[in-house]
């Protein structure tokens, strides 16, 4: 438990500086880009040629690495919250780098995640067990072909409301890189080779990261990510209770609940620190570095 945690904070750390970086970077590449795939590769090949962009890529993996640690030890609703604490770095670092203050209300968020993370540490049963899941598996292949194909139409709009939809599909996509971290099989390399998530688990990342950096370039950074923190730490949650035995302490569920559920609002409350106003105001992208 305790390694789980540690793994799962500092994957937050990691995320919430590269957060910063990814809309630096995004911001920069123009909007005309769609996910389509005569354009695809053009449109990766611009964002990294962006420095921030790629510091928030390095970022992103070493952060993934830790995340993998905490979504094999733990809870899949205590590492996603976990994960949701990035946001609480990146809004302290805001107030650092960009001369942004914080809110009373917004110091509120942020007392709240840590204690809605308290809350649910303290909670915490065992994780469920990581057996194989057909069902669950072919769900989800079914959901990475939709999240694709629903984000190549979304990708054509540069509507606001297309840009909401673009960050719960990158929501979505993150939370399978969850579930698929969860259903991977301990065993030979063989049986990890033969395993659908493990295939199922870098396309999700690899989606979703395409997917919310089209998302930011298209309208508000709150538009993008307020759908994206609460698809991708609600999902996984939900179904590593219901259907993967995720299990809370006996006579701690109002307080799991009630860690959750102020931890997630608390995150949603500091989505506003994802964005960057204007890149010519802002701290140069090597000064971040």
């Amino acid at each position: 438990m305790v390694l789980g945690l540690g793994a799962a904070l500092g994957a937050a750390v990691l995320f919430g500086i590269a957060a910063i970086l990814q809309a630096v970077g995004s911001r920069r590449v123009p909007t005309s880009s769609e996910l389509d795939p005569r354009r695809l590769a053009g449109f990766v090949g611009a964002l990294l040629r962006q420095p921030a962009f790629l510091g928030a890529l390095a970022l992103n993996l070493a952060g993934f690495g830790l995340h993998f640690v905490a979504l094999r030890l733990l809870p899949l609703y205590l590492a996603q919250a976990g994960i949701a604490a990035s946001l609480v770095v990146t809004a302290l670092l805001a107030t650092r780098l960009m001369s942004d203050q914080l809110s009373a209300v917004e110091w509120s968020a942020v007392i709240g995640v840590c204690v809605g993370l308290g809350l649910l540490a303290v909670s915490a049963g065992d994780a469920g067990d990581s057996a194989r899941h057909h069902g669950l598996t072919i769900g989800l292949i079914i959901g990475l072909v939709c999240i694709a194909v629903l984000g190549g139409l979304l990708s054509r709009s540069k509507h606001g409301i297309a840009t909401a939809l673009l960050g719960l599909l990158a929501g979505l996509g993150y939370a399978g890189v969850a579930i698929s971290a969860r259903l991977l099989q301990d065993g030979s390399l063989s049986d990890l080779l033969s395993g659908p998530t493990t295939y199922t688990l870098p396309v999700s990342g690899a989606l979703a990261f395409v997917l919310y950096s089209l998302a930011l370039q298209r309208g508000s950074v709150t538009l993008a990510t307020t759908p994206m923190i609460a698809l991708q730490t609600i999902t996984p949650a939900a179904v590593g209770v219901f259907l993967l035995g995720d299990e809370v302490r006996s006579g701690w569920t109002l307080g799991a609940v009630a860690g959750f559920i102020v931890t997630a609002i608390g995150a949603l409350i500091l989505v506003r620190f994802e964005s960057v106003k204007d890149p010519e105001e802002q701290v140069p992208a090597e000064n971040l570095h």
